[in-house]
């Protein structure tokens, strides 16, 4: 919907080391991106340094952009722009800053936060990874159109993000998680303790018997590819204890939201060694009392990026199914099914069209 749309909206990529500004029109970035320390140890230091790199955009702009829009990461109340609570990466925010008013009392805009997650999730819906499945559905001959989808981020932490009927879903409190999902493997510890960079790290050297210090996870998926000196076993199975561990929470997500599932973020690049497990979890099954096996997603599980699955996928087991009574039939698939796929965009562009897109529709649904 927004793809051509001639409106710019200002973009910053918040890290806790560096700001990276930039802005939006339709789905592509129209300025080369400005770059500031984040300084986020220091409140005062860190807003100014956010009012000086949106106004140098705006003096880059040949055009007054409509709103400000932008992803930050941990707890807030988005609705509000408020940042607030645990923020490793940003400790002057933990007592509260009302970022978004601020912002938009200095810069005379509209100022819209949201979660990572969230955006990731909203840009593949709009401009990625969905729109992408239903065309080739379509093409393929297919006839269902897929509205909800989950998206996750594999990197630092395990981030969740929900489409729903093609909105994204903030809840009610603007805290939808995964992170905090119990873990399989060890009980009464969070599933982020195995679905990050920290738990590749940790898993290869529990199974290598190595120091890992200095190692990092693309390191480690070197020593997988046999291209670096280390423990290849160990380095394939820290990534596939990582996909089975994800796999348990994207099951429990997808089983309660009926979602095709997106995934982004720098641990995809090991993805042949974190797929299969991944894939396997969703799969497997569960038992009932009376020993029965119970599939862990009522739905079928397929490898999006895979052609013969895709094409497994769009079909399903479609058949005619006459009409009791008469001659006439109508079209029956009984086959439900789900898809995992990463993302083509990649994290940051898909939440960057997700923070141009929120910031239009709710800029249009005022009007």
């Amino acid at each position: 919907m927004y793809r051509n749309d001639s409106r710019v909206v200002i973009t910053l990529d918040a890290g806790g080391t560096n700001f990276v500004f930039s802005a939006m029109r339709g789905y592509d970035f129209i300025i080369d991106p400005i770059t500031y320390p984040s300084n986020s140890q220091n409140l005062d230091t860190c807003l100014q340094t956010m009012l000086r790199g949106f106004r140098e955009v705006m003096e880059k702009l040949d055009e007054t952009p409509v709103a400000i829009s932008f992803a930050f990461p941990g707890p807030a109340d988005y609705r509000r722009g408020i940042i607030g609570g645990f923020l490793p990466n940003f400790p002057s925010f933990r007592d509260g800053v009302a970022l978004g008013p601020f912002l938009s009392r200095e810069l005379k805009l509209p100022v819209f936060i949201n979660n990572d997650g969230d955006l990731f999730a909203l840009g593949e819906a709009k401009g990625g990874i969905l729109p992408e499945i239903n065309c080739r559905v379509k093409e393929l001959g297919g006839t269902q159109t897929y509205t909800n989808l989950l998206g996750y981020t594999f990197g630092t932490g395990f981030g969740i993000g929900s489409v729903i009927n093609g909105q994204i879903n903030l809840g009610n409190n603007c805290c939808i998680e995964t992170f905090c999902l119990p873990n399989k493997r060890l009980p009464g510890i969070i599933a982020e303790e195995g679905v990050a960079i920290r738990a590749v790290k940790r898993e290869y050297a529990r199974l290598s018997g190595c120091d890992v210090s200095g190692l990092e996870p693309y390191d480690i998926f070197k020593i997988a590819e046999g291209s670096k000196e280390g423990d290849q076993e160990a380095a394939r199975e820290a990534f596939a204890l990582f996909g089975r561990e994800a796999g348990n929470a994207m099951a429990i997500a997808v089983s309660l939201t009926d979602s095709l599932v997106v995934i982004g973020g720098g641990l995809t690049g090991a993805s042949k060694y974190i797929m299969p497990s991944l894939l396997d979890e969703m799969r497997s099954t569960l038992k009932t009392i009376d020993g029965d096996d119970v599939p862990r997603v009522q739905m079928r599980v397929f490898d999006l990026d895979d052609e013969l699955e895709f094409a497994k996928f769009v079909v399903g087991d479609s058949r005619p199914l006459k009409i009791y009574g008469s001659e006439e039939t109508v079209t029956y698939n009984p086959m439900k099914r789900t898809g995992v796929a990463l993302s083509k965009l990649g994290a940051s562009k898909a939440i960057s069209i997700g923070a141009y897109v929120y910031a239009l529709e709710m800029i249009d649904s005022e009007e």
